[in-house]
């Protein structure tokens, strides 16, 4: 009740300033966040608008990603924000989650042109991760997930599975150092918050804001779905990615501990994907032991 007298006292104010037509405005409440309400603002019947209603440090993190990358085809255009900075009114983008994606090489290719490709570098502070949830380097920050995902994902794998993932995290911090170029990522780039339509990427949504190197985003996308995870998937999304390259075998373990994290995931959130995922698992497994054969020779 309390979201809904707010709303309309906000919709008062966007009519006054032009923003909306109140004429013609009908207002749908969506599913929102354990705090916050969404609502969908449509004139006409043509859905025009987002209309977020959080607690203010939601909405400044929100507002940090969509102004740094306003210039982004595939974010929404922020147009109000109250002046207590508790709501937010956003482009509505026209299309579904998750389903109807098309090929995955596609949309990560767009992903990664028109997102990716502008990240700027992250200096407000001296975090990592989640800027909700600072940690105090990166490496903290990885053996935290891998430490998560392990209670995630139980039984369903080996421990050894897990051991090995930490040596792989111990091999990339190696290779790109304790602290790596550090950017401002959107820091949910997966399948579930890609709008699609007509089997087309429209627009990317509710970013969680992090500090960190761009390619976590990057293999963040390329694990969200269980569909096309082979190496030849990866090397040819991987190469247009303006970002300085590391290492072949660099990148497939930093593949297989994001991998490793959505299996994690999957079974927690999403179980109708675990097959195909543990397919994927083995699919990858293979793949590494077989690298390290020829690096051997």
């Amino acid at each position: 009740m309390q979201h809904d007298q707010q709303v309309s006292m906000i919709v008062d104010e966007l009519v006054e300033q032009g923003l909306i037509d109140g004429q013609h405005l009908q207002l749908k409440k969506m599913k929102g966040t354990t705090e916050g309400v969404v609502y969908i603002l449509s004139e006409q019947g043509i859905p025009k608008f987002t209309l977020k209603m959080e607690c203010r440090e939601q909405i400044r993190l929100a507002k940090i990603v969509l102004e740094t990358y306003s210039h982004s085809k595939l974010l929404p255009d922020v147009h109000y924000t109250n002046a207590n900075q508790t709501c937010m009114l956003y482009t509505y983008i026209d299309g579904v989650t998750h389903i109807e994606r098309g090929l995955k090489r596609n949309w990560l290719r767009t992903v990664v042109e028109e997102l990716i490709n502008l990240y700027q570098p992250y200096a407000e502070a001296d975090i990592w991760g989640r800027i909700e949830r600072p940690r105090s380097s990166w490496r903290q920050f990885c053996e935290i997930g891998i430490a998560d995902a392990r209670t995630n994902v139980g039984n369903v794998l080996d421990t050894v599975d897990y051991e090995l993932m930490k040596s792989f995290c111990e091999d990339v911090l190696q290779a790109i150092g304790e602290s790596p170029d550090r950017f401002l990522l959107h820091g949910d780039t997966g399948v579930h918050n890609f709008v699609y339509k007509d089997l087309t990427i429209r627009g990317v949504i509710d970013q969680s804001p992090m500090a960190g190197p761009i390619l976590y985003d990057f293999l963040y996308a390329y694990c969200s779905s269980p569909d096309d995870l082979t190496v030849e998937m990866l090397l040819e999304a991987y190469q247009h990615l303006r970002y300085q390259p590391v290492e072949q075998s660099i990148l497939l373990k930093e593949v297989m501990i994001q991998l490793y994290i959505r299996i994690g995931l999957s079974i927690k959130h999403h179980p109708h994907d675990l097959p195909e995922y543990l397919s994927a698992w083995e699919y990858w497994k293979e793949q590494m032991a077989g690298y390290v054969k020829e690096a051997e020779h």
